[in-house]
């Protein structure tokens, strides 16, 4: 099973802190994240590859779907 991050609605740069916490105290080498922003998206990911993960992204209209594997 995979953590799901829900970062939707939030700004900047509350999606980032959430992702943050809840990837700190993950057990599990992967997680999904979910924003509503394109700038979210952005640096959601800069972060994340930063801390050590690899990141798919899918979209969904407004929505963008982060797909996190630790490396």
């Amino acid at each position: 099973m995979f953590e799901i991050i829900d970062a939707r609605g939030l700004s900047c740069p509350e999606p980032v802190m959430v992702t943050k916490n809840a990837l700190q105290n993950l057990k599990e080498d992967k997680a999904t994240v979910l924003v509503s922003s394109s700038v979210a998206k952005d640096n959601v990911m800069r972060m994340v590859q930063k801390m050590g993960w690899d990141v798919d992204v899918e979209v969904d209209g407004d929505e963008y779907k982060l797909m996190l594997t630790k490396k």
